[in-house]
């Protein structure tokens, strides 16, 4: 007989692409990892990995079998989320990740809601990318992600996933307190053509749209600095350095010495709870999306 924890441990290792990943994920030793590969490989009565440079790769034996993993614990989870649907009751352990600006903006009213509401339940939460938190919810290391798009370059979102709107958050420009146009009460993109920009790592997926958009407006972006945290970015604005994009969302406090300026033709990021669809009936996810929702809500009335 197969052991379930096993097939656990071989997903993740397929998934993962490594023994010192995959016990990251399981929270667990690479030596336990280890052991109990080595455990499913004498159940399976073949080999299920081979040695390939540093690290290891799957056999065909082991391919294989990890395909029958990963819909067995699809089976698993549905299962659970059937069983915690059939006594409704909010209990276990929630797995919840979000980008950064959520995190600050959203985490703290929907997770003290969902703690006061619901004591039996464990959340765990993280600051993901958008990209990194789909990831993790495909693979059944993250139960819930609040992620994000633009409202001129949506998010590619995999099959499988069920999702649920949370909050509309306009972003303005932010400029230094010395600059031009900042006693405005509206701007236009295309005044800041000649300006330098403050913006996010490249790759990322906002500073890929802001590129996006500020070329569709014909402007040739001039990037001079890169800053992951919009509270770093607002700090060189302060200090003259450049303009930015600021999402009000987990903004303030914006510094004395820069001015926010909404833009004529608003700019907006869509933000929204994903998880499995084969998870859709879990009560712990159903209570998760509809504390992040409200705490969406009430910060949109408080604005």
């Amino acid at each position: 007989m197969l052991n379930l924890e096993r097939l656990r441990t071989l997903d993740a290792v397929a998934r993962h692409g490594s023994v010192g990943a995959a016990a990251d994920t399981l929270h667990v030793t690479t030596s336990a990892v280890s052991q109990q590969l080595a455990k499913l490989e004498r159940e399976a009565g073949q080999p299920l990995l081979a040695k390939h440079g540093r690290g290891v790769r799957l056999t065909d034996a082991g391919r294989l079998l990890a395909e029958h993993a990963a819909r067995i614990l699809s089976q698993v989870q549905l299962a659970q989320a059937e069983l915690e649907a059939q006594r409704d009751r909010v209990v276990g352990e929630l797995r919840i990740a979000g980008f950064a600006t959520a995190v600050r903006g959203l985490f703290p009213a929907a997770l003290a809601s969902l703690r006061a509401e619901h004591p039996q339940l464990s959340v765990r939460s993280e600051e993901l990318e958008a990209d990194e938190s789909v990831r993790g919810v495909l693979l059944g290391d993250l139960d819930v992600a609040l992620v994000l798009d633009w409202y001129n370059k949506p998010l590619p979102l995999p099959d499988g996933l069920a999702k649920r709107a949370v909050l509309d958050d306009l972003a303005d420009v932010a400029l230094p307190a010395g600059h031009p146009l900042a006693g405005r009460t509206a701007v236009d993109l295309e005044e800041f053509a000649g300006d330098e920009w403050i913006t996010w790592p490249e790759g990322e997926f906002c500073s890929e749209w802001l590129m996006f958009t500020l070329r569709g407006k014909g402007i040739e972006p001039k990037v001079a600095h890169v800053a992951r945290e919009h509270a770093t970015q607002l700090a060189l604005v302060e200090a003259g350095l450049g303009v930015s994009i600021a999402p009000r969302l987990g903004r303030d406090p914006v510094p004395d010495g820069v001015r926010v300026v909404p833009v004529r033709a608003a700019m907006s990021r869509h933000v929204y709870a994903v998880w499995r669809a084969d998870a859709d009936r879990r009560p712990s996810i159903r209570a998760a999306v509809d504390a992040l929702a409200a705490a969406g809500a009430a910060l949109v009335q408080g604005r």
